[in-house]
């Protein structure tokens, strides 16, 4: 793996989406072009205790997760996401790049600068995706059933090491 550099960003919650005080944590370049396969991303996750993976895009509207905290590596493509909700912040997500969602935070891709997008996706043991739109749901339920899920024993890139540990004061 190459030497992590990792961005963090805490994102407040909206009236519709709750964030979440955890930092999303973006690593940059994280995965090398060897990496850069489905297969092979889903491998380094499931080794990192990353699991439940899947291979497609990002959806275009805003959600987030209640039962899981997200881990994603784009491994084609290029795409402008959105984090956060309609105040939050916008990225430009490219093949290598992988990013850990914490439980709450909205996403949706705004728009696919290159073709052929795709990212694999990914959850802690005990986790899952499911999908909750914006504003399907009071944001203080939400809060309070991201409130019962556990920190990740591990970094998915790093295992027990990495910037996942230190964003989120794992240690």
């Amino acid at each position: 793996m190459r030497d992590q550099q990792a961005e963090t960003f805490t994102l407040p919650p909206e009236s519709d989406i709750p964030n979440n005080a955890l930092p999303l944590v973006l690593y940059r370049q994280a995965l090398p072009p060897d990496l850069r396969t489905p297969a092979a991303c889903q491998a380094l996750f499931a080794r990192n205790s990353w699991r439940g993976n899947w291979v497609d895009g990002i959806f275009d509207y805003w959600h987030f997760h209640v039962t899981g905290h997200e881990v994603l590596g784009c491994v084609a493509g290029e795409a402008d996401v959105g984090f956060g909700g309609d105040s939050g912040i916008r990225v430009t997500f490219r093949a290598g790049d992988m990013v850990v969602i914490p439980a709450g935070v909205g996403h949706k891709r705004l728009s696919e600068k290159r073709g052929g997008f795709t990212v694999v996706g990914g959850y802690p043991p005990g986790q899952d995706g499911m999908i909750t739109r914006a504003g399907e749901m009071p944001v203080e339920e939400a809060q309070r059933l991201i409130a019962k899920l556990e920190l990740p024993h591990g970094d998915p890139v790093s295992g027990p090491e990495g910037p996942l540990f230190a964003a989120w004061g794992m240690r």
